[in-house]
């Protein structure tokens, strides 16, 4: 039991934080810099961690960009305010995200500046080939540990694990929870102190100062992942370029 518990823990934050470090801080957001070697060395890393639901970074960025740009709206790539049930938004969000990466959607220019890129790696996390290989890896592990069939359950979690990290702010973050700035979009802090969700839960802070690289404001909200920018830049392996907000 303890094997699948620190398997599922470690493929949730794993997958979160490349998913906050390197496709939104990053790739949609340019909060900081690094250079080609750590780029790729990073894209890497999120195709092993996303796995099964892997997202190219550059296709997470301009989908990213364009819910900053029309947040709340008919062209916002994912609001519960125009999804009837956050099954359609995840839906939606999924025919766009193959959309934009078989280049069959029309993007504006705005949209695709300063975008990392390996389409290789991209060709191959997207492939068939490779979201069915990470399934069976999922599924082998969990017969091979798992202490009974009910575990089973946590298999489709590891599956969808990106879309299921999205659903969770792109739904919840726009419904429920407080706010510290009142804007023009419905964005909250989910939590308080954003232990699940490794700092993407303070989303009403976000959408205040989209480029910050903290996204936790007030004294008590603590920004895990920007705790390790801060050791990377001071590793030297990222340049942080944008202010950091602060209340």
């Amino acid at each position: 039991m303890l094997i699948i518990l620190l398997f599922f823990v470690a493929h949730w934050y794993l997958s979160l934080f490349m998913q906050t470090f390197l496709q939104h801080r990053f790739a949609a957001h340019a909060a900081f810099t690094m250079n080609k070697f750590w780029e790729r060395f990073f894209y890497g890393v999120t195709y092993f961690t996303q796995g099964s639901s892997y997202v190219s970074p550059r296709v997470y960025a301009i989908m990213h960009r364009m819910h900053h740009a029309y947040t709340d709206t008919d062209k916002d790539p994912h609001s519960p305010t125009f999804d009837k049930n956050l099954f359609v938004m995840m839906w939606r969000v999924g025919r766009l995200s193959n959309g934009i990466y078989n280049q069959k959607v029309e993007l504006e220019p705005r949209f695709l500046k300063n975008l990392p890129d390996w389409p290789a790696l991209d060709k191959i996390g997207h492939s068939v080939w490779s979201r069915l290989g990470w399934i069976a890896v999922y599924v082998m592990f969990y017969i091979q540990f798992a202490p009974s069939a009910w575990w089973y359950l946590l298999i489709p979690f590891h599956i969808m694990m990106v879309p299921f990290h999205g659903m969770i702010i792109n739904w919840f973050a726009h419904k429920y929870g407080s706010v510290n700035f009142n804007l023009k979009n419905t964005s909250t802090n989910l939590l308080k102190v954003d232990w699940l969700m490794m700092g993407e839960g303070y989303h009403n802070n976000h959408h205040k100062n989209p480029s910050s690289t903290n996204f936790g404001f007030r004294w008590y909200e603590l920004d895990p992942t920007y705790v390790i920018i801060r050791i990377f830049s001071r590793l030297k392996i990222i340049k942080i370029h944008k202010p950091v907000q602060a209340l």
